[in-house]
Formats: structure tokens, sequence, C-alpha cells
């Protein structure tokens, strides 16, 4: 049986209880790290020990032999047991960024629409990236550090102790001082380490924006612009670094400092205790190694704290992406669907986007099975939305929408996607080929299938004058397509899928007449196969619709035939009067 804290993600848990979540299913091969660096550290250890004899022997004129063999045998076991444990830690870390990675890249895919919506997607990937790495470190290394140089440190004190209470006593006091003042610094790291990459995250936003629209950028004369708005975010960055950069600084100072006035101490102190014969040469050497040594767990300590603050700092950014809602129903196996095209009918729908007015308020149409229905109306009236709503990009506020009787809500994601087939209205491609474009909701698809679909969409003599054919490479986002040629590519992907349901979001923004008039044939005999809707800007697509839907601000005006649209609606006529004085213009 689970514990409820069992159920939590690592998002819901404490962040360093999340921090071992990572590390968790590594905890074999961590645990054997630990072991190599423990036993590493305890060959260090007897080394001074075995100094102190050879010093004694020194004195004595006994032999040293043995000795000798033990301190040469001590240094090989330190080197083999350091490159073990380094080898595997280093193994283990990889492993665990990996994880860490693949976990966020699976969950940044699923993210629903609203979430996407309102945080920059360069922002999202650099906790993939940046984030992660830090993350790794903590994880591994620094816990391993932390464990190592905690059992390293009482160890060494409690052998100095052996050597001498009194010098003990005055290194621990340089000890208890400067730790006073290491716990003081460390908390700022990790909130550093947080503005820090948050200041990374928004290099790559401001990135992300530019490129995302670089033609844009270039048109209306935007590098200066877009250049200062990065190299703002990279200052902003910088800052934090070096602010992180002081701390880490101060800490390295801090530990130096540790071994250098305890050293002094130690050699005042020491020096008075073998002058007055309290203490032999042979002892005050030996404690003089441990102190050397005393650098080594400090040093890990140190290291190990800092690590985990900002493996801290950036596990908080982490989290907030785990802590943002995904799609979950979307990974069923994909299959064609099959039976009849569903009716679609919006009932009292309603829906708005956040911190604004209502996009839909209480809409409600039927869209016949089998049929063309166009829905059309001003800019900016709800119908994309709609479709988005048809697709649970979003889910209403109210109301439904039903395929044949079934509310959308209650369909998988994945179930639902596979029955609608949408073309947006920018077309956007995949980075990749022709092929790999079309086949990329139907890849068992034939190759006469994709012959007539090319053959439909007027696509054939543009794809054989390809030098490559369909094998031929799109381009980042397809833009070395044409806008014309990205929206045939686009619908003859959706057609390839055979869907129940077909979407078309003003597909004929950037085709000419001709292309305009295969595409109605096209849209004709698709609708012997399954239900369409398409939104049309343009009268002259929509004219030829079994039913036209008429929308304006949210709200459904009227629906029906193009004709009696004309006779009954002032607002249908006044769209179909001025598109018309505008093509005439």
């Amino acid at each position: 049986m689970t514990t409820p804290d069992a159920e939590k993600t690592p998002a819901e848990r404490p962040a360093l209880r999340a921090l071992l979540a990572y590390a968790r299913p590594h905890r074999g091969v961590l645990s054997l790290v630990l072991l190599l660096t423990l036993l590493g550290s305890a060959a260090g250890l007897a080394q001074p020990l075995v100094v102190q004899d050879v010093l004694v022997g020194l004195t004595t004129g006994s032999g040293l032999r043995d000795e000798i063999l033990i301190l040469s045998g001590l240094f090989a076991l330190s080197v083999v047991l350091t490159w073990g444990q380094a080898w595997l830690g280093e193994r283990t870390s990889e492993r665990v960024v990996l994880q860490v990675r693949k976990g966020l890249i699976a969950r940044l895919i699923r993210l629903r629409t609203a979430e996407l919506d309102r945080v920059e997607p360069g922002s999202l990937t650099t906790r993939v990236t940046s984030d992660s790495t830090l993350v790794q470190h903590a994880a591994t290394g620094g816990l391993i550090q932390l464990v190592d140089g905690s059992i390293h440190l009482i160890a060494t004190i409690g052998l100095m102790g052996v050597v001498s209470l009194p010098l003990l006593g005055i290194t621990a006091a340089v000890l208890v001082v400067v730790g006073i003042a290491l716990g003081l610094v460390m908390p700022r790291i990790r909130t550093l380490t947080t503005r820090a990459q948050e200041s990374v995250g928004e290099i790559g936003a401001a990135l992300d924006r530019a490129l995302g629209a670089a033609r844009t950028v270039k048109a209306n004369g935007g590098e200066a612009a877009e250049t200062a708005r990065a190299a703002a975010a990279a200052e902003r960055a910088y800052q934090a670094g070096l602010s992180g950069a002081r701390y880490q600084a101060l800490i390295a100072v801090l530990a130096g400092l540790v071994v250098q006035a305890s050293f002094l101490a130690v050699i005042g102190l020491g020096g008075v205790l073998a002058a007055t014969g309290t203490l032999d040469l042979a002892a005050l050497v030996t404690f003089l190694l441990y102190l050397f040594n005393l650098g080594g767990p400090i040093v890990s300590l140190v290291g190990g704290f800092s690590s985990l603050q900002q493996g801290l700092g950036a596990l908080s950014r982490i989290e907030e992406l785990n802590r943002m809602e995904v799609e979950d129903d979307v990974d069923a196996a994909a299959v064609r669907p099959d039976g009849v095209a569903p009716a679609v009918t919006v009932a009292d729908l309603t829906f708005a986007y956040p911190g604004r007015a209502p996009a839909l308020d209480g809409v409600g149409f039927t869209a016949p099975a089998g049929r063309i229905t166009a829905l059309v109306g001003s800019s900016g009236s709800g119908k994309t939305t709609l479709f988005s709503l048809l697709q649970r990009f979003y889910d209403p506020e109210g109301g439904s929408i039903r395929l044949d009787g079934t509310d959308v809500r209650a369909v998988p994601r994945a179930e639902l996607r596979r029955r609608i087939a949408y073309v947006e209205q920018d077309s956007p491609m995949l980075a990749g080929t022709l092929r790999e474009n079309l086949l990329y909701a139907a890849p068992d698809a034939a190759e006469d299938e994709i012959a007539d679909v090319l053959r439909r969409t007027l696509l054939t003599d543009f794809v054989a004058g390809l030098p490559d054919g369909l094998d031929t490479e799109v381009g980042a986002r397809g833009l070395a397509l044409s806008g014309g040629e990205r929206q045939r590519l686009a619908i003859a992907r959706a057609l390839l899928r055979r869907p129940q349901v077909l979407l078309l979001d003003e597909v004929t923004a950037h085709l000419d007449g001709r292309s305009e008039q295969a595409l109605r044939a096209t849209v004709e005999q698709a609708a012997r196969e399954c239900t369409v809707l398409l939104i049309a800007h343009r009268l002259s697509t929509a004219t030829s619709a079994d039913r036209l839907v008429l929308f304006d601000r949210g709200r459904v005006l009227d629906q029906g035939t193009h004709r009696e649209l004309l006779d009954r609606s002032a607002f249908y006529r006044e769209l179909a009067g001025s598109q018309l004085a505008s093509a005439n213009g």
C-alpha cells in the first residue's frame, strides 16, 4: 500500500526531498560511489598515522621497510579508489540528467495549450538544458560530497583529538567561527542561482521571439531592438552570475582561511607545547598533516553545500514546470478512425481567455453529418476559438460540443484528435522532408494514397519538379515553401488521415483563383466521407457550403444558406457587400 507522500510528484514535495527523488533510482550505484569515496578518505586518513611511525622510527633508528610499503600501498589504493568513484559518479550524474531531461521533455510537449499561452517557450526550454544540469550535479556529486565531507571531517577531527586534545581545541574554535560565516553566506547562493537561471530563460525567450519571426524582424528593421532586448536579458544574467561569483569567491576564501588560521594557531600553541616537552615532535607533525588533510573534507562540504543550493534553486524552476497542467490522455496508439461522419452539435457554448471578454457567448448550431458548414463573420468573432474547443485545446466554461450526441470532453484527446483533422490558417510545417510532413499523422499511408491527395490538392507537378521529390527538405517552419504550397500540403496531410471531421481555418488565404477553385472541388469530395467545418473570411469560399453560420462578437447571429442569409440578414449583406467592393476596388 502506497503512502500519500509516495503518490506525490517531486514538484509536490519539499525541495530537498524532490531532489532525493531524482537520485533514488540510482541509489545502488550512488551507494557504491559513496563507499569508494569513504574508503579513499580512510586510506588518506591512515597515511598520517603511518608517517608518525616513520618519524618515530627515524628517531629510534628502527627499520622503516614495512612502514614505507604500507604508505606506498595506501597511496596506490587511494588513487585507484579515487578513479573508481570519479568514473562511476560521472556516469551516474549523466544518467540522472538524462532521466530529468526525458521527463521534462515529455511534460513540455504535453503541456496544455493554456499553459503554453502564458509562458515564453524559450524560458521553458532552458529548464531542460541549463537547469537540469544544476540538478544533475546536486543530486549526485553534491549529495556524495556532503556525506563524504561530513564523515571525513568527523573522522579527521577524531584522529586529531587522539593525537592532541589541546591542539584540537584551538582548531575547533577556528572551525566554529568560519562555520558561522559559511552558514550566513550559503542561503544567498540558492537565491542568486534562481535569479541567474531565470535570466538565462529570458535570453532564450528573447531569441525565440526574434528567430521565430525572423522575416518580420528583418522586414521592419527590428534587428537593433531585438538585439537590445536579448542583450538586456544577457546583462541581467551577467549581473546575477557576478553576484553569485562574489559569494563563491567568499566561500573559497573562508574555506582556505580555516586551514591557514588553524595552521598558525597550531604552530603557535604546538611550538609552546613542544618546547615544554608536553608534545613530542612526531605528534606535532602528525597533527599538522591531519590539519592539512582537514582542507579536503571542508572543501568537499563547501562544494556539496554550494552544489546543493544551486540545485535547489534550479529545482524550483523545474518544479514550476512540473506543476503545470498536461494533457494526460494523448498517448494512446494511433489508429485510423472508422465509422460514419458525425454531426457536430454546439449548444450554449461559452468561453473566455484569461483576463479578456468572452470569445464565445452562448454559441449554438448544428453542422450536419457529411455536409459542409461554413463559419463566417468578422475577424475576432470566435470562429477559430470554436475550432480550438472542438479539439480540446481548451475546455469550455459552459455549454457543450457533441459528436453524434457524445460530449467531446468525454472522449480522450488522443481518440478525439484521431477523428478530427485540422488545417490551420498559417499552415505551419515541421522541419524535415515533404514526405515526413505528409505522413506525420498517417505514417502507414500507401504510396497510391499519397499520390491521390497530391493530385487532389494540385501538388503533383510541384513535387515532380523538385530535385528530391517528396524527400526534399522544407526548411525551418517550412519557410522554404510559399504560403500557397504550405497551405496545400497541410490540406493534403489532413486528407491523408481520412478523418471523420475536417476543420479548415481560412485555407484559401494564400491560394490563387485556380487553386481555390480546385480546393472547393476537393472539399466537396471530402464531404462525401467526413463532416467539414470551414472558416471563411472570403465569402467566395463559403457560398457553395450546405450551411453558413454567421458569427459576430462571440455570438451566432443567424444560420442558413448563402441565399437565405442574403435575403434576411443585413449584417451578412453588409459583409458580402464590403468584400465585393474590396474585390472590385
